[in-house]
């Protein structure tokens, strides 16, 4: 069985909200009300509020289905909260020099979702599976620049000489490389 309650217009931004609502969110409702009754965060007290509904709905809920329901078996399904209006709630701060800064007071939407189902098993991470075919060699012929590709990866093309030096460094490279290939032989 699945309950549900919303809180809406709430004061307080919903960025705020949502690092309340993520504390809870797959967990027990004991445990979920303990957090929220320790918790230091102003939109808490709401959170909380918008919980013991949803209890109470899911409660009404089962009376109405002539089932038999614990409220100890209940988790937080799903919780999320949406931005609210700001429309009505501009205010202006005074700032130096007689300027003034406009200001945006925030509402949001608390909605809260209850069920008593099994809960899915959580996934280990870190764990990975072993396959029993074995991995293909790596490559140790290829750079980390030619891996991730781009101009890294991209062929270099030399630059054309005019035929004439293209001549004489023919000969004088030639030359140079078989008196290196001498010494290194020696």
């Amino acid at each position: 069985m699945e309950a549900t309650a919303s809180a809406k217009y709430l004061r307080g931004s919903a960025q705020k909200a949502r690092l309340v609502v993520d504390m809870i969110r797959g967990k027990d409702v004991n445990q979920a009300l303990a957090i929220l009754r320790f918790s230091k965060k102003r939109a808490a007290t709401h959170v909380e509020k918008c919980m013991r509904s949803a209890i109470a709905n899911a409660n009404e809920a089962a009376e109405k289905a002539n089932i038999s329901i614990d409220p100890d078996d209940l988790w937080v399904r799903t919780a999320f909260v949406d931005r609210g209006p700001t429309k009505n709630r501009r205010r202006v701060r005074p700032a130096p020099q007689g300027r003034a800064y406009r200001e945006q007071r925030h509402f949001c939407h608390v909605t809260i979702s209850l069920s008593n189902d099994a809960k899915p098993e959580p996934k280990v991470k870190g764990v990975k599976v072993v396959d029993a075919t074995p991995a293909k060699p790596a490559k140790l012929a290829e750079s980390k620049g030619r891996k991730r590709g781009g101009a890294a990866a991209a062929p270099r093309t030399k630059k054309a000489a005019p035929k004439a030096e293209a001549a004489e460094e023919g000969t004088k490279s030639a030359a140079k490389k078989a008196s290196k290939k001498k010494k290194s032989e020696e």
